[in-house]
């Protein structure tokens, strides 16, 4: 099983300077780089600081002078935000600019207070279904000349400018979760990532089997990638790994409030939980955390992430959003390449 890291700048006070959240998800990307992680994700999100990413492309263009080794990823770009032709041309602009290192993770995205942001009156399953209408025109753009006449997009024959540096273009995953998206994912060849959020077993094992469903239905014979996004801390004694649980529990809460889209939003933060409504939320408790996350000493860790190479995860994307100091952030990705990867080696 491979490793890398899922991380955006997040701003959780008003206090915060932009500026300095960018230097510390430098800094975070450069351990990566240097710790022998696979690939950098960063995705795209808007008008709001609890994940600032309004274009990954920027910031991966600027990781590929920063870093030498990782692949780097949007993850992920929201399809629905995009025209296609837009959408191909700048993935293949930041493939030059990478050196050929870009692969493309693309959703159909989450949150309703950005939809209603970005385009009004859109809802979930348009959404979904703009982003199949999208992804299988990236690769034909990139070949080009390609004329197309969808439901949401119709434009005459057209190439992609410029062209990008990987043959066939950057690999494309897929966000997935329902048996529709994986079975979508692996008829168009591409990889899938999967969140099973604070789910637990149960849920990385059933994203698995709908997986391996897909590939046995829709495959014919190729088998994609798979990786599953999950958070994760190694900590340095018991206090820490129980600290880390409440923080991911707290993260989890303002997690679901933004994802209702009830609460007041001013200057992109959103408005403040108090104890008892975090307290009040059973399903995201410092238990459920501790218990369904890979979080604890370094061998737990890695107990667990053993678990998931057996049931099949090419790639383990170490999620590090988490509402928890830089300084705990380097600290706990310090342990958990110094101390968990090693057994993968």
């Amino acid at each position: 099983m491979k490793f890398s890291l899922f991380a955006h700048m997040e701003r959780i006070r008003d206090d915060q300077a932009h500026s300095e959240l960018y230097e510390d998800f430098i800094t975070l990307c450069e351990m990566a780089d240097q710790g022998g992680m696979r690939a950098i994700w960063t995705g795209e999100h808007h008008a709001m600081d609890f994940t600032i990413a309004p274009n990954p492309f920027i910031s991966l263009a600027d990781l590929a002078h920063r870093t030498r080794n990782l692949r780097l990823g949007t993850g992920t770009i929201v399809a629905p935000f995009w025209h296609p032709i837009k959408l191909a041309g700048e993935a293949a602009m930041t493939d030059i600019i990478t050196g050929g290192r870009l692969e493309i993770g693309i959703a159909r995205g989450a949150y309703s207070y950005e939809y209603e942001r970005m385009v009004p009156g859109m809802n979930a399953w348009e959404a979904g279904q703009r982003m199949r209408e999208t992804v299988p025109t990236l690769r034909k753009l990139w070949h080009g000349d390609y004329a197309h006449d969808g439901e949401f997009y119709k434009f005459p024959a057209t190439s992609s400018s410029p062209k990008p540096v990987q043959d066939g273009g950057p690999p494309i995953w897929i966000a997935a979760r329902d048996p529709n998206s994986h079975e979508f994912a692996v008829a168009n060849r591409c990889n899938v990532q999967v969140t099973p959020l604070w789910l637990g077993d149960g849920e990385i094992e059933s994203l698995m089997q709908r997986f391996n469903d897909a590939c046995d239905s829709k495959g014919q014979g190729t088998r994609p990638k798979i990786m599953i996004l999950h958070h994760a801390y190694v900590g340095k004694t018991d206090a820490d790994v129980e600290a880390a649980a409440r923080d991911l529990s707290r993260f989890y809460c303002y997690f679901g409030a933004w994802f209702k889209n009830e609460r007041s939003v001013t200057q992109g933060l959103i408005q403040q939980l108090s104890d008892n409504e975090m307290a009040a939320i059973e399903m995201y408790s410092p238990a459920v955390m501790r218990q369904n996350m890979a979080i604890g000493t370094a061998k737990e860790v890695t107990e667990r992430l053993k678990r998931y190479e057996d049931l099949g995860y090419d790639e383990y994307s170490y999620w590090i959003d988490s509402g928890m100091s830089f300084e705990k952030k380097r600290d706990s990705l310090s342990r958990f390449m110094n101390d968990v990867l090693p057994a993968f080696s």
